[in-house]
């Protein structure tokens, strides 16, 4: 058994809180362990204002950081400093500093939530040039929320293509949603027009019709394409479940007060997607973005727009929202307005349990709202 001279570091009192003790989940560990035997570069960065609370990022995914207490105390020791050797034995090692908690990494979603707010004033709109000369608004750029947004790079490259902003010289940029779906309605127009196949299109064709006929930056439109499918060696692969959702969800976003019947919103969201595709019209794919409403004298099904990305991020918050909307609320139709503020279905279902309270009624079990909430 080794034996050493246990001392404290001259410098110790200076060194007090310089360590931390960072318990690491099992992914995390397989992470660290994959590298070191591939040789592999790997490295976390922690994000946070000094108004937030700090989490770290891999490459991949975003954990929470969270102090929990140690019943014993855990000392840090290091070989003796160069600058002291002479002071200590040659088998001497130094206390650097002693902690009483470890901080738990915790898997979380990414917070995406302030992006738009944070860009909201410089919608892309039609007929807009790509590097606009007006300076009279900040610029927001892709550096700056890799630095200010807490998510991974990885997040927060499947965030922006998930709320549909561009980068145009490195800025970022809203595309407006009406613009959106009139582009969305010159590509399916083009795709028949131009007698190409969906599942393989030429990348620079549509580009270059779009630009010569419809003045759409070429930037855009290829931005726009890999938003709804795959482009690999100049063809582009349609994902037309991405493709009519968008086209649905532009037609529900003009109802956020008027209701719209389902059988209307069907037969215009068929004739706008056209023959091809209108056997992918369905309204599961616009789960978390509707509520049904009812219209006086009418027994036809009425929906109204109603997005979860428009609603609190906090689940307090989250949940009185959503039961000032409705008092009752199946199991499938609150699902999906959760699915952004939790990590798995696990994480939901504690949510569920932990703001909502079932209840039997002839139509089956709904959920209802707790007396109270607490944060």
């Amino acid at each position: 058994m080794f034996e050493y001279d246990l001392n404290f570091s001259p410098s110790s009192s200076a060194e007090v809180g310089s360590y931390k003790l960072i318990e690491l989940t099992p992914d995390l560990t397989t992470l660290i362990e994959n590298a070191i035997a591939n040789d592999c570069d790997l490295g976390f960065t922690i994000k946070g204002q000094p108004n937030e609370d700090a989490v770290l990022c891999t490459a991949e995914k975003t954990f929470g950081m969270r102090s929990v207490g140690l019943s014993n105390t855990v000392l840090v020791v290091t070989p003796v400093p160069d600058e002291y050797a002479s002071e200590f034995a040659d088998d001497a090692v130094v206390i650097r500093d002693q902690l009483n908690e470890v901080i738990e990494l915790v898997p979380v979603v990414p917070k995406l939530h302030k992006l738009f707010g944070l860009i909201r004033d410089r919608l892309y709109d039609e007929g807009q040039e790509d590097d606009p000369e007006d300076d009279s608004t900040a610029r927001f750029t892709y550096k700056d929320a890799k630095e200010e947004i807490q998510a991974s790079d990885a997040e927060l490259d499947r965030g922006l293509k998930d709320r549909r902003i561009l980068i145009i010289n490195n800025e970022l940029r809203p595309i407006a949603p009406a613009f959106l779906n009139r582009l969305l309605e010159l590509i399916l127009n083009l795709l028949v027009s131009l007698s190409m196949k969906h599942a393989s299109a030429s990348v620079e064709d549509l580009s270059s019709a779009l630009a010569d006929d419809h003045e759409v930056s070429r930037a855009v439109s290829t931005q726009v394409m890999s938003w709804f499918g795959e482009i690999k060696e100049g063809k582009w692969k349609m994902d037309v479940e991405a493709v009519v959702k968008e086209v649905g969800l532009g037609i529900l976003r003009n109802h956020r007060h008027d209701p719209i019947e389902r059988d209307d919103l069907f037969a215009r969201w068929k004739s706008q997607i056209g023959d091809t595709f209108e056997s992918s019209v369905s309204l599961n794919l616009l789960s978390g973005n509707y509520i049904e409403a009812e219209v006086f004298g009418s027994d036809a099904k009425s929906l109204k727009y109603f997005p979860a990305s428009d609603l609190p991020t906090e689940p307090a918050a989250r949940f009185s929202d959503l039961f000032l909307t409705r008092a009752k609320w199946k199991g499938e139709e609150i699902s999906p307005f959760l699915s952004d503020i939790a990590v798995n279905s696990k994480e939901r279902d504690k949510l569920l349990l932990k703001y909502c309270r079932t209840v039997t009624d002839p139509d089956g079990i709904r959920y209802t709202a707790r007396a109270q909430y607490n944060g």
